[in-house]
Parts: structure tokens; sequence; C-alpha cells
């Protein structure tokens, strides 16, 4: 019998991360589920391919994964046993001065703060005690809004963390290296790095660096929704590619609907089963500014005038802090900044099954205004060479993705927002609305990025959502 033909007990309209953790939720509590995706290939965020040369594997969105390795769900699955493999840069970040050092973020807090001059002591200080908190705040942090098992260690996080991040970084370190690298932590948070809760983000990322590492995965980030979807298949759940649901009605009626969708799709194929003001609030979720991204096929690896970024995974472009928060502030006003602040992956100087032998890739994204139509090409490669002088002679091909692009791609990606919408304070807790997974109709959930904890790859608003789902429905 033909999978459209048979009954499920449940549907997961998306394949995301998200939308493939809800289906392996319901999965594993003995249901039948059919995941359905748009696209012709699964993983949403999460998918690879040749976008320059032949043999040349991109990753087309997510490259770093934190939030994977560390996620509480992910850890619950045998993702290893279907070809899911971590690797660990030596370091997890370089962030290149002007100077021509970099400041290097090292496993260790102890080895980074070495680097860091007058601030050691402090950044010592902050940072360690967050990290040996970490297992205990964690919880917190990936997860829908609950009273804290761990309340002191979530008190000394809460304490430093609701503010901004410039405010943060100027009243704890004194000199532009630590408040540099701090400055790009909390650019992630893709917020103005004078608003709260930029500067939560900026410390989340930099306790992640040295309690889980930054890895990239083995052959491209496409292995994670393989992996996911592997399982996912081995639990008896099946996904059809190629089938998009643009109306509730083309589903059965009796089963249970996850939409791994932004609130703005999920009032467009469902809207009409919900109250007006509910679609009001769907239409009314704020998506924040986009990305610009490049991908590059080079000769060899990025000529950095600090050697020492070649020991990095990842490396954040922009200079000091003052620098970034100019870029970060232009994309929320509509500018495009003339000096971004890029986000760097340089994947196979550790993997280098990506590209052919001697060959190199590199993934880069600069943030600009929502929707925006401007090619940020020019301004990306003159930063990338501002620390890497003959960055372009290694080119030889790039790839360019507009936010449109992205959103075609992928149509969670509103106006090119890679997060599921601005976190800011009115949409960082109650996501989309204070039903967070849940709508007036009790047959229909929202479970993607735009659901609490938000953006990042860690499967958990899918988890939580489809968990919701089950304890009202069965």
């Amino acid at each position: 019998m033909e999978s459209s033909e048979r009954q499920f007990d449940a549907v997961v309209v998306g394949s995301g991360p998200n939308g493939l953790s809800a289906a392996i939720t319901i999965a594993q509590a003995g249901h039948s589920v059919l995941v359905l995706e748009a696209q012709d290939t699964i993983g949403g965020s999460t998918r690879s391919a040749e976008l320059t040369l032949p043999g040349f594997i991109h990753d087309v969105c997510s490259a770093v994964h934190p939030m994977a390795i560390s996620s509480p769900f992910f850890r619950t699955l045998p993702l290893a046993r279907f070809g899911l493999d971590y690797i660990q840069p030596d370091a997890p970040l370089a962030h290149p001065l002007d100077d021509g050092t970099a400041v290097i973020v090292e496993r260790s807090v102890q080895q980074t703060a070495s680097g860091l001059g007058r601030d050691a002591e402090n950044y010592t200080k902050l940072i360690g005690p967050l990290v040996l908190d970490w297992p205990k705040i964690q919880s917190l942090l990936t997860g829908a809004l609950r009273f804290p098992r761990h309340p002191f260690s979530t008190a000394r996080f809460g304490l430093v963390a609701m503010r901004s991040a410039s405010g943060l970084a100027r009243a704890k370190f004194r000199d532009v290296r630590a408040r540099a690298l701090f400055a790009g932590m909390a650019a992630h948070s893709i917020l103005p790095l004078e608003d709260v809760p930029s500067a939560a983000f900026g410390l989340v990322l930099t306790i992640t660096a040295h309690a889980v590492g930054w890895p990239i995965l083995r052959g491209g980030s496409q292995k994670l929704a393989d992996a996911l979807a592997s399982y996912l298949c081995e639990l008896g759940g099946v996904i059809e590619t190629g089938q998009s649901v643009n109306n509730v009605d083309q589903l059965r009626a009796d089963s249970l609907a996850l939409f791994d969708v932004s609130p703005r799709q999920l009032d467009q194929i469902a809207g009409a089963r919900f109250p007006s003001g509910f679609r009001s609030r769907l239409r009314e979720f704020f998506y924040g500014p986009g990305v610009f991204k490049m991908d590059w096929a080079l000769d060899a690896p990025i000529p950095w005038t600090a050697k020492e970024c070649a020991r990095a995974g990842t490396v954040h472009i922009g200079g000091t802090l003052e620098e970034i928060a100019v870029s970060e502030r232009a994309a929320w006003n509509g500018i495009h900044s003339g000096a971004p602040f890029v986000l760097l992956s340089q994947p196979t100087l550790f993997d280098p099954s990506r590209a052919p032998a001697g060959k190199h890739i590199a993934w880069a994204y600069c943030h600009v205004p929502n929707g925006s139509t401007v090619d940020m090409s020019g301004v990306i490669e003159t930063q990338i060479e501002r620390f890497a002088p003959g960055f372009r002679n290694r080119i030889l091909k790039r790839s360019v993705l507009l936010t449109s692009d992205l959103e075609k791609g992928n149509a969670n990606l509103i106006g090119g927002d890679i997060s599921g919408g601005a976190a800011y304070p009115g949409q960082f807790f109650l996501r989309p609305t204070w039903r967070l997974y849940g709508t007036p109709d009790k047959k229909i959930y929202i479970c993607s990025a735009s659901t609490p904890p938000g953006g990042g790859v860690h499967g958990l608003c899918g988890h939580l959502a489809a968990r919701k789902a089950l304890r009202e429905n069965f």
C-alpha cells in the first residue's frame, strides 16, 4: 500500500531537524507517523550540496554544531550507528584582529584566558563558573519555559545573561581582545549588541565552546538529517519528499498534524481552523534580519595573517566590539554594512572528505536587512582579505545565496531569517504565542524554530512539541 493511501496516527510537515525529531518522538511512543517534505531532499537547514564545483560539498545553511552535540534529545538517539560522526577542530574559534594576531578560543578556559592579557583573570572569573554549571543550566536553556531544577546555578547565569552584550563586555573586560571576542559570540543572536538578551547568546556560545566544543559533521551537515531519517525509518516512520502541503485540508482530518513551519506559514496553511485573534498573533510574529550566504571552492587553505586561525573550525571576522556593534545594528535599521561582521567556517582543514585532494571549501555569511536583495559578496570578501591577504587569489568558484535564495530552498527562512523569528524579549520566552507549541485546534501543533528553545540545530522544538501533542491526544 502506498503511504499516501495509509492512515497515520500523526503527520509531520517539514523534514528539518525539528520535524524529524517530532516524528521520532511520536514513533518511539508506538504511533505511526508520516513526514511530508516539500523539497526533493530532506534536512531543512541541515542540507549539504555541491554548490560550486563537482566534488566540493558545502553546507547550505548550518555548518557548525555545538547545539547538536549538546542536545539532550539527540544524545538519547543511536545516531552514530547511522553514520553520524562529529569532528572537533583543534580550536573551536579564532577571532583575528588588525594587529596581525588572533584571539583563540581553546577548549580550556585557562588556555583561552592566557591569550587575553589583562583580562585573563576577568575571563576566568566570568566564564569558568558558568562552564562548570553548564550541566545544571543547560536544561533551562534547551527546553520550554519552566521553573529551573537548579535555581542557584540558573540565577548565577541570569544575573549576567539578561543584559546587553556591549554592556556586559564593557563591564567585565578592559581590553580590545576580550571585548571583541565576546562581541563576536553575541552577534550570533542576530540582535543589536546594545539590546537585551544579546549577552545570553554570547555567554551560551562561549560556554559551549569550552564545555562541548564547536564540532562539524564528517561529510557535511546533511549527515545529521540522514541519520535522523534512518533512525525514524527503523522505527517504522515514513518520509515522502516533493510533497508540498499548502492547506491543512490536504491531510486526513483525524490525524494529528505537527508543522515544522514558521508562524506565517502556519497561518497560510491552517488559518481557516483558527479564531481570528490567534491568526492575528501568528501574523504579528516578527522576523529579524536575514543573512547573505557565500561558499567558495578554494585551491588552497585561507592564507590568514594570524597563522593560528588555521587551528579553528570557525572564524569571526569583524574586528573590534565597536565595529561589530555598528554592523549588527545596521541590519536592524535596514542598512547594509560596508564592513559587515562575517561568520566563517573552514571545514576541510579538519574534514578533507568534502573536497578533492588538496582542495578546500569555505562557508560564510553576514547579517542583512530582512528580505535584502543586495549582493554583499564584494564586502564579505574584502573583510576576509583584511585578515587574509591573497584570499581572492585562491578562489576557484563562488556560490552566492541571497535571502530570497535561502527562503526558496527552505520556506521557513522568511526573508532570510535563519533563527525562526527575532529573539528580542517579547519573543524570547513565549514563541510564537503563549500557547507555545499548541494552537486552538487540538489536532494541530507547531514544532519549528519559532517555538522554544528557538533557533539552532538541536531538535528540541520538535521533540517538545511532539511530547505535548502525545500528552493531549493519546
